[in-house]
């Protein structure tokens, strides 16, 4: 059974390294708050690393999820960083969501010290993680996929490579550009039946049957009717994704006029106080209209 590190326990990480440990695997976890490992260890079997470069000597695939480039480059990078404590052979596995540009950069990194990158970003949120049931968009070469393919299995229940390094990063960017959207629509249609007086759960019932339905119509409709906001994936992070998707398709000449709206409209529900609720709180900027200012 292969050795894995585990870097970083978020909402994200946390459940997804102890799905490794369940699975049997050994499993070294750093997070910089030592309190949320501690907890991990009480939940689950595994060992704790006082920084990245010691978790990751002795891994043959290291995992992580952290928060933003910085953050990657501050776990990646140093003397105390993964890349100090790599053992040639063996694989880095980003989850966090960070820009192509840096995944293309520590593909390279990687590569010079002889072992394997892939840049893996999840979508299914913290009920992803924690049942097991993510989407993985991957960026590497076939031989490192492969070589993940069976760890990942344990927190994924769809895994995909999508091409070269920055591939899996660029795909998740895609995704966050259509969730961003069908959350906007949603909470302008829901708003719409508030106002006009309908019952909207026989309204959800009726065109969820037909080609208005989405995952977020079927699992954000009835709480975002409720104003809760506590099922997910927070506004702050989405803000950082859409900036990625906003960045690289000037760098690639997109055009992404609904995108860069909807990111403004999440710049007011953080000015409502609501950065930390989920994505689907686009609604509640609709319901307090004149008050956002």
């Amino acid at each position: 059974m292969q050795k894995i590190a585990f870097i970083g326990l978020g909402v994200m990480g946390y459940p997804m390294a102890g799905h490794l440990s369940r699975a049997n695997y050994e499993v070294t976890v750093y997070n910089r708050t030592l309190e949320k490992a501690d907890a991990w260890k009480e939940e689950y079997q595994g060992d704790i690393a006082d920084t990245p470069c010691s978790a990751a000597e002795a891994a043959d695939i290291v995992c992580m999820c952290v928060g933003n480039d910085d953050d990657v480059r501050s776990v990646v990078y140093g003397e105390e960083g993964i890349l100090a404590g790599l053992k040639e052979g063996s694989l880095l596995v980003d989850h966090t969501t960070d820009s192509p540009s840096l995944a293309k950069e520590l593909s390279q990194a990687i590569g010079e010290r002889q072992c394997g990158f892939l840049d893996a970003p999840v979508s299914g949120g913290q009920a992803g993680a924690e049942n097991g049931t993510l989407t993985i968009m991957v960026g590497g070469d076939e031989t490192s996929f492969a070589r993940s393919k069976q760890v990942l299995e344990t927190y994924a229940k769809s895994i995909r490579l999508m091409g070269p390094p920055g591939s899996g990063q660029l795909t998740k960017a895609v995704n966050q550009i259509c969730i961003a959207g069908i959350l906007q629509g949603l909470s302008e249609g829901l708003h719409f039946a508030e106002k006009a007086g309908l019952d909207i759960g026989a309204v959800v019932d009726v065109i969820s049957k037909g080609a208005a339905q989405s995952w977020q119509m079927e699992n954000r409709s009835k709480t975002m009717a409720a104003g809760q906001f506590n099922h997910g994936f927070a506004v702050n992070w989405m803000r950082k994704d859409l900036g990625i998707a906003l960045d690289t398709a000037n760098s690639v000449q997109a055009s992404l006029p609904v995108t860069a709206l909807i990111d403004q409209f999440y710049a007011d529900v953080q000015r409502l106080g609501g950065g930390r609720w989920d994505t689907s709180s686009l609604i509640e900027r609709l319901r307090m209209g004149a008050n956002l200012i």
